[in-house]
């Protein structure tokens, strides 16, 4: 959510924001505002003068009493009853006109980052960098799922009875491959500084509208029936959340966290082939990290996120590259935003497995995560990135370590994680 301050100050900067993310029909909201925020002070000048007028007669009550001037006295307490009720009408209006401009606020795209290249969806998104040499075999790579089903891996029709679509029970070595990405991933976070958390699997609203827009919310999340709370979609929706509503001193940042937990979505539409089978799924384990540091040191951390998770592909020898979304491809509260791709051999082409995103103060301003400076208290910034999702990555692992057999090679980093297995078979 940007600052009101800044969007009184600077309309046309906010106008020009929204038309780079080719959302036009929102051009009228900023005027709303800011017609909205001058009723809103208008109404607060209001009531603080009618405040100070409260206060000032309440001192001459208190002297025409001690005079003994009772009549004057009770002329003054009927002056003071009659602003009484005009304040109250005036607090309720600003009450009102306050919860409008936030409304407004919470749809009102964030200003993104001028590096972030201008195009209208992710078709026009930017390859940044390559690693690692895509390698398409001679002999025939199945369908994931074909791969999982041969090695007795994956029983999708007991899912289907249990839960219906969208779910899979895992089995035998590709359950345990499963968690030992999980468990090599959060090693590798560990080692590289990040303090490991178990965050809560449910948040209460406040949370969900404070880390994500109200479009995603509604894509994304469950919500459970007859309470405030919804099944997070990605543990960085409890991680940010919890540090809402707290003073952080400036010497304790950057607050550096890598979380797993299990992730539900609604996965609202319909996908084709290679969506299918693990791709788009409603449930699903992940390791995240999430990082609150200083404003000015927010784009280094950038950075080092999504370079982590290219990092902890190319440690088992699985070819990525980076693409940076454009303006119409960002999420309203992101600045910036790299994904990370990985290499499929069966389709001889990237596809997405992870996400990296610089979210500046937005979510700090909404969920008033604030930092004790030197010169004052200001608003954190956020940043989230995937370090791993298994049934995405295990897609790219099982293509990248196929062989000719059928077996699965086992990179010498998991084996250690496999009970010393070399090979799945």
């Amino acid at each position: 959510m940007i600052d009101i301050k800044f969007l009184r100050e600077n309309p046309e900067t906010v106008k020009e924001n929204i038309r780079k993310k080719f959302q036009d029909s929102k051009l009228e909201l900023v005027d709303e505002v800011i017609s909205l925020d001058a009723q809103g002070r208008k109404t607060q000048k209001e009531a603080d003068d009618l405040r100070a007028r409260r206060n000032k007669i309440s001192k001459e009550i208190g002297a025409l009493m001690a005079q003994g001037k009772k009549e004057e006295a009770e002329a003054k307490k009927a002056e003071v009853a009659a602003g009484a009720k005009m304040l109250l009408e005036l607090e309720e209006k600003e009450k009102e006109i306050n919860e409008k401009i936030t409304k407004i606020m919470m749809v009102i795209p964030n200003i993104i980052d001028e590096s972030v290249p201008i195009g209208k969806d992710d078709s026009e998104n930017v390859e940044i960098t390559k690693y690692g040499e895509p390698v398409v075999p001679e002999y025939e790579i199945p369908y994931h799922t074909e791969i999982m089903e041969k090695l007795n891996g994956i029983d999708l029709d007991s899912a289907r009875k249990v839960a219906g679509n969208g779910f899979y029970y895992l089995m035998g070595d590709i359950a345990r491959l499963h968690s030992a990405v999980i468990s090599y991933a959060r090693d590798f976070m560990i080692d590289r500084g990040f303090t490991y958390c178990v965050p809560p699997f449910m948040i209460r609203s406040n949370v969900v509208t404070g880390v994500m827009s109200f479009a995603e919310m509604d894509a994304m999340m469950y919500k459970i029936e007859g309470e405030d709370l919804y099944l997070i979609g990605t543990s960085e929706h409890s991680m940010i959340g919890k540090f809402i509503d707290t003073i952080i001193q400036e010497n304790e940042l950057p607050k550096t966290l890598t979380s797993y937990s299990p992730c539900f979505r609604k996965e609202k539409g319909a996908h084709g082939l290679e969506e299918r089978g693990v791709y788009r799924i409603h449930q699903f384990e992940k390791q995240e990290m999430i990082v609150v540091c200083k404003p000015e040191e927010s784009m280094m951390w950038f950075e080092k996120l999504w370079q982590n998770t290219v990092d902890l592909f190319r440690s088992m020898d699985i070819p990525v590259r980076t693409i940076e979304c454009c303006s119409g491809d960002l999420a309203d509260l992101k600045v910036k935003s790299f994904d990370v791709e990985a290499w499929s051999p069966r389709q001889k082409k990237y596809f997405e497995v992870g996400s990296c995103s610089n979210l500046g103060d937005a979510q700090a301003r909404r969920l008033k995560i604030r930092v004790n400076g030197e010169n004052g208290k200001y608003f954190a910034h956020t940043l989230n990135n995937t370090v791993v999702a298994p049934p995405r990555m295990l897609i790219a692992f099982l293509e990248n370590n196929y062989q000719k057999d059928g077996s699965i090679r086992i990179p010498e980093v998991l084996q250690p994680y496999m009970g010393g297995k070399k090979v799945i078979g």
